[in-house]
């Protein structure tokens, strides 16, 4: 876990903290179970082939990719969440932003945010166009952060 204490903008004593924290893949987890979820987009399944899961505690309320295999454990006990213009296509919970907001994937790779906590009937904003694009989206925000304490909007 990386740690790096930063003052505030304005020079005052209080410290920031930013944690960053990238856990190393749970291959076995996830490979064993990848062929069974023909809905996983390739470039997931390419992220959770090198990366386990990726924690910000301390960045606003957090934000959190989950692991693959809490990511697996979800769908198997609660199934997909209901994505895509017409809501009919079946989407991956991946992650939150620590404020009861989830990130989901659809099968062609769009990540949504949820507008509200529950799942069951959610409302979706699309918050990048891929996986890579929400993951710069989040390095955008961790920069953010640590330059000014604003932990962007995602």
């Amino acid at each position: 876990m990386d740690q790096q204490g930063l003052g505030d903008p304005e020079g005052n004593d209080r410290r920031v903290r930013a944690w960053a924290s990238v856990r190393a893949a749970a291959w076995s987890a996830w490979s064993a179970s990848r062929t069974s979820v023909s809905i996983v987009p390739a470039d997931l399944v390419t992220f959770y082939n090198s990366i386990g899961e990726v924690t910000w505690a301390d960045v606003g309320n957090g934000y959190f990719v989950d692991p693959a295999a809490d990511v697996l454990l979800r769908f198997k006990q609660y199934g997909t969440v209901d994505v895509g213009a017409d809501q009919t296509d079946g989407g991956l919970v991946i992650g939150s932003n620590g404020g009861g907001l989830s990130y989901v994937v659809g099968p062609g790779g769009v990540i949504y945010r949820t507008r509200t906590a529950s799942l069951d009937e959610p409302e979706l904003d699309q918050v990048a166009d891929d996986l890579w694009q929400f993951l710069e989206l989040l390095e955008r925000s961790l920069t953010r952060f640590v330059a000014n304490g604003e932990p962007g909007c995602l």
